[in-house]
């Protein structure tokens, strides 16, 4: 049975949408803002992500991004606009699909069937080792290879970039599409963000950070990550 988690923090729709996809034979998890919600995708991700674009804690569309930066799982945008560059807006940021409030059920549903019929996405390796540090992208974990050295502690962004880099070895992963994935639409000009982010990587886990071995910059194009 596939899992779905809906975020939403109008406790009637939230209802709705519950009853509406359990007789669809979904497990459903809810959460009522983006923090839970970041947290439950991190801990078990589930197969499908609805998300209300008006959330108490962050605006949707940070979750949305925040989410695909790490994870290729199919994502629906709930909200209440009606302006389409608010829908071009939240689906360059990563969502599938995108509803306007209010809709029908029966049309999310089979919005939702048609974004679970993508091809699946193969797998990549959720341990991968950089210098003397296994990382665990499933678990969010660094371990030392051997010995007992202290493993570094790494900020949520620069997580979003280390597993974006890790999940693509060999790939030149543009800057503009760091920007894009990481900080969200709007911000893909702001080189300087990943000046600062990736230097901070090099120091805590490459053993020469000045001559990086593994988190290297291609000048004028973006950044690839070495096994």
């Amino acid at each position: 049975m596939r899992s779905v988690l809906v975020v939403e923090d109008d406790p009637q729709l939230l209802r709705a949408l519950d009853m509406t996809l359990r007789d669809q034979r979904y497990t459903v998890h809810t959460a009522p803002d983006g923090n839970t919600a970041l947290m439950l995708v991190a801990r078990r991700p589930p197969d499908a992500l609805i998300v209300d674009l008006e959330l108490p804690d962050m605006p949707g569309i940070d979750l949305v991004c925040g989410v695909r930066a790490w994870s290729p799982l199919p994502i629906i945008a709930l909200s209440e606009h009606t302006d389409p560059a608010e829908a071009v807006k939240v689906l360059d940021a990563g969502a599938d699909d995108h509803l306007t409030k209010p809709f029908a059920l029966e049309e999310l549903a089979a919005r939702l069937r048609a974004a679970l019929r993508r091809p699946p996405v193969l797998q990549e390796p959720e341990a991968v080792d950089i210098a003397s540090w296994r990382i665990d992208l499933g678990a969010y974990l660094i371990a030392p290879r051997s010995g007992e050295d202290e493993a570094p502690h790494l900020t949520p962004t620069e997580w979003r970039i280390l597993a974006l880099l890790l999940r693509n070895p060999g790939r030149l992963i543009t800057g503009q599409q760091l920007l894009h994935d990481v900080w969200g639409p709007g911000h893909e000009r702001r080189t300087n963000y990943l000046r600062i982010y990736l230097a901070t990587l090099r120091r805590k886990l490459e053993p020469e950070p000045a001559r990086p071995r593994h988190l290297i910059t291609v000048p004028g194009l973006g950044y690839r990550f070495e096994p």
